[in-house]
């Protein structure tokens, strides 16, 4: 069975092209795409795969905007951070759809949906402009966390997502706010955390890291291609961004 996977961080396909040959080794990735642009481009000039894994959103729009200009019947593995309310739209359409972290009991799963349904010939695809809109919503809806639960000294204070410039791990997650402030988070993992906030405002920059884009104050890149980016006072905080991941921070800040 032949599959393409589209996603725009080379460590994250790499690691779900890893995960992919562990639970379904007849699965053969004949290529992986980083774009829209890419993604239209092998589409125009290569017959349609077996199999394709998507990722939602993409430093140049969302994957789903495909579908606008090809008609394609392959099953489609979706693989998003967005909390359950979106999920939903999934759910509704028939699209498969994994939560990142991509866990491979959930992967295999969801291959083995895909391949019952080229057996009989019958892939289901969702309503395409439903998913669009549910990933369209405007700022301000329920689709993002707007305030978090801080704990201090056994009391409970809500803080303001549009307050909080980073969250840090340091063997337990904390939220830093622009205020210069640091709460506690009952969180289990940043993944956790990052699944719950605006990929527009927020980035995940290491594993201890997610800033906020207006805490940024200066980047400094360095000759073996990784970043240091510096925050703003009060936090005065450097955080550092990997090789792997620079080209998705940079296309993040530049919009």
């Amino acid at each position: 069975m032949n599959a393409i996977i589209l996603e725009d961080e080379p460590l994250l396909a790499r690691e779900l092209q890893y995960k992919i040959g562990e639970v379904a080794p007849d699965v053969k990735i004949v290529e992986h795409l980083t774009s829209l642009k890419t993604a239209n481009k092998w589409l125009l000039n290569n017959a349609e795969p077996d199999l394709m894994f998507m990722d939602v959103q993409l430093g140049d729009g969302l994957s789903f905007e495909l579908f606008e200009t090809f008609t394609l019947t392959c099953p489609v593995i979706f693989i998003t951070a967005y909390d359950e309310y979106a999920i939903r739209a999934f759910k509704v359409n028939g699209a498969d759809y994994l939560l990142k972290p991509v866990d491979e009991k959930d992967l295999g799963r969801a291959i083995e949906r895909c391949r019952t349904m080229l057996e009989r010939q019958s892939p289901a695809l969702p309503n395409m402009q439903d998913l669009l809109n549910a990933f369209k919503q405007p700022r301000g809806s329920n689709m993002f966390k707007e305030k978090f639960i801080a704990n201090v000294r056994n009391q409970w204070v809500p803080v303001r997502t549009t307050d909080i410039a980073c969250f840090m791990r340091d063997q337990l997650n904390y939220l830093h706010t622009f205020a210069g402030e640091r709460y506690l988070l009952d969180f289990d993992s940043l993944e956790e955390i990052e699944a719950l906030l605006d990929p527009q405002q927020f980035f995940r920059a290491n594993r201890q890291c997610i800033i906020h884009v207006e805490a940024i104050q200066r980047v400094k890149p360095h000759e073996n291609q990784k970043l240091t980016v510096f925050l703003k006072a009060p936090l005065n905080m450097e955080v550092d961004i990997s090789r792997e991941k620079a080209p998705s921070f940079k296309r993040w800040l530049d919009r």
